[in-house]
């Protein structure tokens, strides 16, 4: 049997990381100046051969089996390019990565009224904060390559990673990280992040934008790793953390409570509860590496690759047929 041909948009690169390594063949747009509409394969990540560009004007001419959308634009995108209409000419699946940015009571989704497009949400509390309507909902939980067990711990030093802090202020827990970078030696690692050293001069020389390979090696020398994120579906780099061997520190909000098993760090909605904990890993070096160890075997099990390959192809096949 041969593989599917699934259209699929750069979106989350980390995501869409796992989600190339599955059987299929993977079809992605590219545009001059690869920009939102047409990324193209990643540029800092080793994709499978199996994840192939095409331009619009190829993607035309191409058999599509199934669409995995993303973004309520590509509905429009798709007919554009191919003349296709998803759910009607070709199979679709929506994948929702986000929470909603309105009130999640009464946020509806985009797809809410389209019952012809299965809608995937990536953790149990996206889908219950989502407003779903009539769409077929289920949820596929992430899945992460497994960056090996990096831990060493031997920096007396908190880190964490944040894209873009300034922009994502309170979404992301900014405000919540500042004030622990006071209270506790912390590095920041992402996109955008220098911009901390103005609200936090002590920051100077502990923000660092790496590759993730190297940001993976960096972060694993820290003593833990602090989730500050307020309103987000989940975030891979918390799974990633624990799959280094980290022990974490994760605000008690969205997903978070449910990925990280109370052997693995210390979840709380009190930011005070939470540096109490960091400040007793910096002085227990050997609790803090059993807190990692657990971490480690749980991301593993939970959010390991075969699983969400497995369970991908099994929604791919099943929206085919």
């Amino acid at each position: 049997m041969r593989a599917l041909r699934v259209l699929v948009w750069h979106v989350h690169g980390s995501w869409l990381t796992a989600f190339v390594h599955g059987g299929e063949e993977y079809l992605l747009p590219v545009v001059p100046g690869r920009g939102p509409e047409g990324r193209g394969r990643a540029q800092t990540w080793d994709w499978p051969s199996r994840a192939r560009e095409v331009t619009p004007e190829e993607l035309a001419q191409e058999p599509i089996d199934v669409v995995l959308l993303q973004r309520p634009d590509e509905l429009e995108l798709l007919e554009r390019w191919t003349g296709l209409r998803a759910g009607t000419d070709v199979p679709a699946v929506y994948v929702e990565h986000n929470t909603p940015r309105g009130p999640a009571v009464e946020t509806r989704h985009p797809l809410a009224d389209r019952e012809d497009i299965p809608l995937v949400h990536v953790t149990a509390f996206n889908a219950l904060a989502w407003d779903n309507g009539g769409a077929p909902v289920r949820v596929i939980e992430h899945g992460v390559l497994d960056p090996g067990a990096r831990y060493t711990g031997e920096l007396d030093r908190i880190g964490a990673v944040v894209n873009e802090p300034v922009r994502r202020h309170r979404v992301a827990g900014t405000d919540i990280l500042l004030t622990l970078s006071r209270r506790l030696p912390m590095s920041v690692f992402g996109i955008g992040v220098d911009p901390l050293a103005r609200e936090n001069p002590g920051l100077h020389g502990h923000l660092h934008n790496l590759d993730q390979d190297a940001m993976h090696t960096a972060l694993a020398r820290h003593r833990a790793y602090l989730h500050p994120y307020r309103w987000t579906s989940l975030g891979l780099s918390l799974i990633e953390a624990m799959t280094l061997g980290m022990p974490v520190l994760a605000l008690a909000t969205t997903a978070a409570p449910e990925a990280v098993p109370a052997e693995a760090g210390v979840v709380s909605s009190d930011p005070d509860v939470l540096a109490e904990a960091a400040q007793r890993w910096l002085s227990d070096p050997d609790e803090a590496r059993e807190r990692g160890a657990a971490a480690r075997r749980h991301a593993l099990n939970r959010y390991g690759l075969d699983r969400f390959v497995t369970e991908w192809h099994q929604q791919l096949e099943e929206v085919v047929r």
